[in-house]
């Protein structure tokens, strides 16, 4: 055997259960919080579901003042009018409450409110290992394990990159993992952050900064996204499909936040940037390319991908096995209705118009270099054109 080195970060605690939000004041209380500033979106607010974290603190006598100016795909400045409401409280926590979006958004606002400056001054490969005060996150999607990484990705709106920032100051102090929050999660939403977990789970087992618990995780989470997504997708209000969501999404957060992701992510930030598509959405769009790309570079362990997913057989070879999950992803983002970029609206001219700019931004975000198969940008040119054309999958 090898000699192993790896470093592993989580929450200190992680609440995973039906109903977890009521405990929000007993976790608080573990930690002699009860100061905490609510950090969520417009929806979350006029749809009353953050109603289930405020009345729980006003249950506990806990006020609870809530910041919801968050955007979709959060950016700087949104992230600075959160610190300067921050800044005028005597608040002792952050609570991120929703998606993908607000988590991230609580994220930026710690590290900022801790060292100041601007928030690209923190993009990786800075490491931004201080946060003002500690994070408590509570997720309302399956999907981006925000919850449980030291990750937060921010847009820097003057430039339209989406920055990547990394460091311990992003890692939540504890998260309530409640797929109850997800009942009433749109099809649209399920679809694309089951998807993006999926992402989560694969890249953290083929990245070349895998560890052996990284490993179990991913795997664990691929079957359990693989076993629920599409029930969840059909069948909202199924709690058994919901639950499966939820945790393989919690855990190939794990997986990743201690591995890394790779070149779809790499990819997929500089399409949100510059299209505004969903993230979650915009790596399904790429996740079969970049995997037929990829595989020549980790054969076996897309391979053992395939088995756990369900797309290949235990008996199959692994080069069966691995051309098996890129025509397996293909399906699946039909049986998804994942749209082409072309479907999303996005036209060829100004697709091809930004794809050098794209590459080169994928680049400096340091996840291709995770990758099994490290492309030039010049290739990453041609696979995001060939996401565009379609070519090498309807060959």
């Amino acid at each position: 055997m090898t000699a192993i080195s790896m470093n592993f970060a989580s929450p200190r605690l992680l609440l995973v259960a039906g109903g977890a939000v009521k405990q929000i004041a007993e976790v608080l209380g573990k930690f002699g919080l009860s100061r905490p500033l609510v950090v969520t979106d417009p929806f979350m607010v006029s749809s009353g579901l953050v109603r289930h974290c405020l009345d729980a603190l006003a249950s506990a006598g806990i006020p609870a003042p809530v910041f919801s100016d968050t955007v979709p795909e959060p950016n700087d400045r949104v992230v600075e009018a959160g610190v300067a409401v921050l800044n005028k409280g005597d608040y002792d926590c952050l609570i991120g409450f929703g998606g993908g979006s607000p988590i991230d958004t609580a994220k930026a606002m710690t590290i900022l409110a801790a060292g100041g400056g601007k928030m690209r001054d923190y993009k990786a490969p800075y490491a931004a290992d201080k946060g003002k005060l500690p994070v408590i996150a509570i997720p309302t999607t399956a999907g981006t394990g925000s919850e449980c990484t030291r990750f937060t990705v921010i847009t820097d709106a003057e430039r339209d990159e989406k920055m990547l920032i990394a460091g311990l100051g992003a890692l939540p102090l504890a998260a309530i993992v409640d797929y109850e929050l997800t009942f009433t999660v749109p099809a649209r939403t399920t679809a694309d952050t089951g998807v993006d977990s999926l992402t989560h789970a694969l890249e953290a087992y083929i990245s070349k900064r895998a560890n052996p618990v990284s490993d179990a995780l991913a795997l664990s989470a691929m079957t359990l996204i693989a076993t629920h997504i599409r029930t969840a997708y059909t069948d909202p209000r199924n709690a058994v499909a919901r639950e499966g969501m939820m945790l393989g999404a919690t855990e190939a957060g794990l997986a990743f936040s201690n591995s890394s992701v790779a070149l779809v992510h790499g990819m997929s930030r500089p399409i949100g940037a510059h299209f505004h598509v969903p993230h979650g959405l915009s790596n399904a769009m790429l996740l079969p390319a970049i995997t037929r790309y990829s595989v020549q570079g980790a054969e076996a362990r897309y391979a053992e991908a395939a088995r756990r997913i369900g797309f290949a057989a235990t008996s199959d070879s692994d080069t069966v096995a691995a051309a098996r999950l890129v025509t397996g992803l293909e399906a699946l983002n039909k049986e998804l209705s994942v749209p082409t970029p072309a479907e999303f609206g996005i036209t060829e001219t100004d697709w091809n118009g930004k794809m050098e700019l794209m590459a080169e931004q994928a680049l400096a975000s340091g996840s291709p270099n995770n990758n099994p198969r490290v492309p030039t940008k010049q290739e990453i040119v041609s696979l995001y054109r060939e996401v565009w054309t379609g070519a090498a999958a309807n060959a």
